[in-house]
């Protein structure tokens, strides 16, 4: 299957800073494109040259395996030369301001920069002060566009459709970039969406993004279509946000008992890494009639690919758009 040709863009953004600011027809666009590339990547012709001649710069200021892999492994099948910056050996870590790292980056004449920063924030101050294409990768407890992206790819392959589904994402919202993003995106293309958890990990203004906000896991998943697990961030968390990880898990962790409360045809989605036996038991985690895990971790190179399509295509066939999607 071939993609789109070059010259058709529909997508006037510069950047992929977030899913928020998205129409439903760009979002569309996105998974469409991603759809086409997800039956390139089963083929055993997987290379294409869209990107030849372009460079892309992974500039990771946290550590990652499985979103920096992605980006690598789209790029380098779309043809695109890559470089992976790595803070801890970089003059980032001695104390150069991210806008000395803006004006190095910039001699260095990259076409797509992803980035993921530790500050809400970040990256978008980043695609202010460099001249090439900017992807977030993750910025704080803000946004994950491509993730989001990819999970959405995953339920309508599986289901057909986004639009009057019924998502519960559950666990610690209030520390996840993930949540945020999924959030927007689902609401944009008409889904209904519940978030799930302890009101320690639930943000008290959440209701503000249109979603239905619960506390008892059982209620939160009845019905569902989709059940949304998230990590644990502990690394994010200042302080006690729950008792003990045996009582996070009795409470809010999802095995089949809870399970049982969403449709009978319900599927079950997490992000990554996973910790089990916190946030979700093993066996269903592991189960392949539900399981969307390992689909979402496939669906990632294929979407990535296209955002890195989409982005290059506008710096091929003219100026885009000023500003950023925020």
């Amino acid at each position: 299957m071939s993609t789109p040709p070059p010259q058709n863009t529909g997508f006037p953004h510069r950047h992929l800073l977030g899913i928020e600011g998205l129409s439903s027809t760009e979002i569309t666009l996105l998974l469409d494109l991603s759809d086409a590339y997800v039956e390139i990547n089963r083929s055993a012709d997987k290379k294409r040259n869209h990107l030849s001649g372009r460079t892309l710069i992974n500039l990771f200021f946290e550590t990652s395996t499985r979103t920096r892999t992605s980006f690598e492994l789209a790029a380098k099948r779309l043809g695109a030369d890559v470089i992976n910056i790595s803070v801890s050996d970089s003059a980032i870590k001695k104390g150069e301001t991210l806008l000395d790292t803006a004006m190095t980056l910039n001699a260095m004449h990259a076409d797509v920069l992803v980035v993921r920063h530790p500050f809400s924030g970040g990256v978008t101050l980043l695609s202010q002060k460099v001249n090439c294409a900017v992807i977030n990768a993750g910025d704080g407890s803000h946004e994950h566009p491509t993730q989001a992206l990819l999970d959405a790819v995953t339920i309508r392959r599986r289901k057909g459709r986004l639009e009057g589904l019924r998502v519960a994402i559950c666990g610690d919202v209030a520390h996840s970039r993930v949540a945020r993003s999924n959030i927007h995106l689902l609401n944009t293309m008409g889904a209904s969406v519940r978030v799930v958890g302890p009101p320690t990990l639930v943000p008290g203004q959440i209701g503000r993004l249109g979603v239905e906000v619960f506390h008892d896991m059982r209620k939160g998943i009845k019905d569902c279509d989709i059940v949304m697990m998230l990590r644990l961030q502990s690394e994010r968390m200042h302080g006690a946000f729950v008792p003990s990880i045996r009582e996070y898990f009795h409470f809010w962790g999802l095995d089949y008992a809870k399970l049982a409360e969403a449709k009978p045809d319900a599927l079950i989605m997490h992000p990554g890494p996973m910790n089990r036996g916190v946030e979700i038991d093993s066996e269903v985690a592991d189960d392949m009639g539900r399981s969307l895990i390992r689909e979402q971790v496939e669906m990632g190179v294929a979407v990535r690919m296209a955002c890195l399509e989409i982005l290059t295509r506008i710096r091929t066939n003219g100026a885009p758009v000023p500003g950023p999607v925020t």
